[in-house]
């Protein structure tokens, strides 16, 4: 596999995942200036708090827990795709080890 490959395939993408009791250790797939594209690991128990950005996706691969957009709170569980508008806050429980795909913009 050429170097160029390693950096535009992942065959498993949820084994890029890191956990830490210290809290969440994003692991970048991309980190562009206007665009990021990262798997994150969560413990059953740790949290995302609410907190505003930019625009973001958040595809679910692994876990349950809950996701706060705004007002509302989502389940979260294998296969769900959670988009949020610039400027809205989301936060993260996870009730069990979650790890999913997240991606945002400027």
């Amino acid at each position: 596999m050429s170097d160029t490959t390693s950096q535009v395939y992942f065959l498993d993408t949820k084994s890029k995942a890191v956990f830490s009791a210290d809290g969440t250790k994003p692991q970048f797939l991309i980190d562009a200036p206007n665009f990021k594209a990262l798997v994150v690991g969560l413990e059953a128990g740790q949290q995302i708090p609410p907190h505003p950005g930019g625009p973001a996706m958040y595809h679910f691969l692994e876990g349950d827990g809950l996701m706060t957009v705004g007002e509302e709170t989502f389940a979260i569980k294998p296969g769900v795709t959670i988009v949020v508008p610039a400027g809205v806050k989301r936060g993260m429980n996870a009730k069990t080890r979650v790890v999913f795909l997240g991606s945002k913009g400027e």
